[in-house]
């Protein structure tokens, strides 16, 4: 059995939930009330009926690092297009940024997401802007809501009665920061709407205003927020702001302790059910791996891959897994292998080691409660590792993964083109690098698959690659390549 190694990752992630103000999503009731109030609840989306999840997806273009995510709902389509035109505005503000295209570290956009309620009345999203142009990394937040009587979607100062109920909380909200000390600057508080762009409950059912990084404070005051009781914010809600206190108090739940310790427990070591039938040092071997997902066209290519027999490496994302832990189990059941991807796509070599773990832990978390099984390899997002990195995945008893051929399928909307590309630089060994998000290039799967399996071609996952031979945590491996019985021959 192995050990799942979540013993300090576990307790870092909790205190690095607390220091952003989010708890994680529970399906049981029995935790206490945070004793920090402004502390925001999010709901676990695998629970949310026609969830699924977008992508804007630049990777790394004109020496900017870009990925962004935010959920669609089937039956909320203004809410989607809301959260795209939120995104893409931030999006377009970043890439207009004047960055010379040299600068260190590489200019970093990125978007992540939380349901901050869902009910049969109303549904909120959190989203979490960040981004860094070289002169260090600044978050933004927005939470959206959706009502679902008047089918509107809404900035959260749609939760307000009107502009009275608006001046009236910026004069709370500004008493209770004259109270911080010098870190916040309360005279920089005004009774606009763009300054309450996110506004949540607790599960007390207190109003939290939240504030971008540096909007009313220091830089290194860090994420600033404010809880309103909730008598005292009931008058101010609009009938949405009612109905989104509701659905708060009545979804939110946080990951009790026994939940907690329940991920620390022995869980086997995800494997692919069919590893051990293909010997590598004999066959032609090569490792499909698709990262980002899993996503809208997941389901798809597992259909192909299926119809060809063929077994790939999922590299996932924690925050997409937990949207989507069915489509994880579907991997795990058709022989594939579930990989971590960090929890959001961040950059792993500009991040404080608590922040490295933070997001390595939490998507070992996200990936292993979807599975039943933790994960031995990650993909650093970009590819991009350091010696930080390395010395953390070895603790959490992962491997460092890249690869030897990049399918380029991020930009390219030809699945002929993408197919072509790998079909000619794919040798015995191989670690393909693509993408299960992009409706191209699972659209060019079924013509790789056919070439490569007329060139001779076995589909395995990256252990399989290297045989006998265990993959060690904390070291990086961009080949398995290594010589048939053939070549070994043509070779003596």
């Amino acid at each position: 059995m192995f050990k799942l190694r979540f013993g300090g990752g576990i307790a870092l992630t909790a205190a690095m939930l607390a220091g952003c103000g989010v708890a994680t999503a529970s399906p049981h009731g029995d935790s206490p009330i945070p004793s920090e109030p402004t502390l925001i609840n999010y709901v676990d989306p695998s629970m949310v009926q026609g969830l699924s999840t977008r992508s804007l997806n630049a990777g790394e273009t004109k020496g900017r690092r870009v990925h962004a995510t935010y959920p669609a709902i089937a039956d909320a389509p203004r809410l989607t297009e809301k959260l795209l035109k939120t995104v893409t505005r931030s999006l377009n503000r970043f890439t207009w940024h004047d960055v010379p295209a040299d600068a260190l570290p590489n200019p970093e956009f990125n978007v992540d997401w939380q349901l901050a309620a869902a009910s049969p009345e109303v549904l909120g999203v959190r989203l979490r802007i960040g981004q860094s142009t070289g002169s260090g990394w600044s978050e933004s937040r927005t939470t959206v809501w959706y009502d679902r009587a008047s089918r509107r979607a809404l900035d959260s100062p749609g939760l307000l009665r009107d502009g009275a109920a608006l001046t009236t909380l910026a004069g709370i909200v500004r008493s209770e920061l004259a109270l911080r000390g010098p870190l916040v600057n309360p005279n920089a508080l005004r009774p606009e709407p763009s300054m309450f762009d996110s506004i949540g409950f607790n599960p007390r059912g207190d109003l939290v205003v939240e504030f971008d990084d540096k909007q009313v404070g220091l830089g290194v005051a860090g994420r600033v927020a404010v809880a309103v009781p909730s008598a005292t914010a009931a008058p101010l809600l609009s009938a949405t702001g009612l109905r989104a206190q509701r659905a708060s108090v009545r979804t939110a739940t946080l990951t009790s302790q026994k939940d907690m310790l329940a991920a620390s427990m022995d869980r086997p070591a995800a494997r692919s059910s069919m590893a051990g039938t293909v010997d590598c040092a004999k066959a032609r071997c090569v490792a499909l791996t698709y990262e980002d997902g899993p996503g809208p066209q997941t389901g798809r290519l597992l259909d192909i891959l299926g119809a060809h027999k063929a077994r790939a490496t999922f590299f996932s994302l924690g925050s997409n897994a937990s949207a989507h832990p069915e489509l994880l189990r579907r991997m795990r059941d058709e022989g594939h292998l579930v990989a971590n991807h960090t929890w959001s796509h961040r950059d792993l070599s500009v991040l404080p080691p608590v922040m490295l773990a933070d997001q390595l832990t939490r998507a070992q978390y996200a990936i292993t409660q979807a599975i039943g099984q933790v994960p031995t390899l990650m993909r650093p997002p970009y590819g991009v590792t350091d010696e930080q990195v390395a010395a953390i995945s070895r603790r959490l008893g992962v491997s460092v993964v890249r690869w030897s051929v990049d399918a380029e399928d991020r930009h390219d909307p030809d699945p002929r083109a993408i197919a072509r590309r790998t079909i000619a630089r794919v040798k015995p060994g191989a670690i393909v690098l693509m993408h299960d998000f992009h409706h191209a290039t699972v659209d060019a799967a079924p013509a790789i698959l056919r070439e490569l399996t007329a060139k001779g071609y076995t589909f395995v996952t990256v252990p399989e690659l290297y045989g006998p031979r265990a993959m060690e945590p904390g070291r990086t491996y961009d080949s398995g390549a290594m010589p048939t019985v053939l070549e070994k021959q043509s070779l003596s």
